[in-house]
């Protein structure tokens, strides 16, 4: 599991491969499309508690479990854990439901490899509204995605991971409604701010990594693709909106390069180093010119 992933060294995808073949996967329209209609509901479910239950999930994970696992821990290996913590970390990814972690993973990677290009599976080029949510509803080279992930599929925790994903978010679904209602009376506000509005928050903010930092923003580096240093984007993903800087060092841990480029996951992870929990942090190849 620290086995160090240069995403330039994978072996590219078949010349056949496309950003989306094979049409609609229903299984994304329809379970975004509920999670987005179930919001109709928060309103007359809201509640303080609830509110609170969804930022704190917000964090766990879509701060730790995505930006902090799935991204910076998996699929770039910017820094390592022990094995039962990596794991505690993607248990919590899962519960942003965006798919399993080995496809999430090989699909990053694939967008590293072919960035802003014809395979990229969620490049602006083809349109704001395709890099922003679009993409998440075509069925994708699932072969591609798993080549690209492969070091994870050799891990039999890993594969439990991407076989039964989605059922972590059904048991959360429960415990929220039981200690909701059994502690403040509040077992369905619990459910739909902890669950759908927090998932459909956590789900525009990290496709705005898609689309809005591959179109506004600064760049502290030239690279090859058209990545962008976005602030608004940082502060709803942690930092992941230090996306040039990102694109530019794809294995550094930090993301933010300077003063003012807040990035609130290299800080949990430098946390961890402090308690001894992370060690191998990667740092960037070069110093930011100025």
């Amino acid at each position: 599991m620290s086995t160090a992933v240069e995403v330039e060294d994978i072996v590219p995808p078949p010349a056949t491969s496309s950003p989306a073949v094979g049409g609609l996967m229903w299984s994304h329209v329809i379970g975004a499309g509920l999670m987005h209609l179930v919001c109709i509901a928060a309103p007359f479910t809201f509640s303080w508690s609830g509110l609170g239950v969804a930022a704190a999930l917000w964090w766990l994970a879509g701060g730790v479990g995505i930006c902090l696992g799935y991204h910076r821990l998996l699929c770039h290996r910017s820094f390592a854990v022990p094995r039962l913590l990596t794991y505690v970390i993607v248990l919590l990814g899962t519960l942003s439901w965006q798919g399993s972690p080995v496809l999430w993973v090989g699909k990053h990677r694939l967008h590293h490899r072919w960035s802003d290009q014809e395979h990229d599976p969620h490049s602006p080029r083809r349109g704001l509204l395709w890099a922003h949510m679009l993409w998440v509803f075509m069925r994708a080279d699932e072969d591609a995605e798993r080549a690209f992930a492969r070091d994870l599929l050799r891990d039999p925790v890993m594969r439990w991971f991407d076989r039964w994903h989605y059922v972590p978010q059904f048991v959360l679904a429960v415990l929220l409604y039981v200690v909701g209602e059994a502690w403040l009376g509040q077992g369905w506000s619990w459910v739909v701010w902890g669950i759908p509005v927090r998932l459909v928050f956590t789900y525009h903010a990290t496709w705005l990594v898609n689309s809005a930092a591959h179109r506004w923003g600064y760049r502290n580096y030239e690279t090859r693709d058209d990545s962008r240093n976005n602030w608004w984007v940082a502060l709803l993903t942690f930092g992941e909106g230090w996306h040039n800087n990102h694109h530019a060092h794809q294995r550094a841990a930090a993301h933010g390069r300077r003063w003012f480029e807040l990035d609130v996951t290299y800080l949990m992870i430098r946390g961890l180093a402090l308690v001894g929990l992370a060690r191998d942090i990667v740092a960037p190849r070069e110093p930011l010119k100025s």
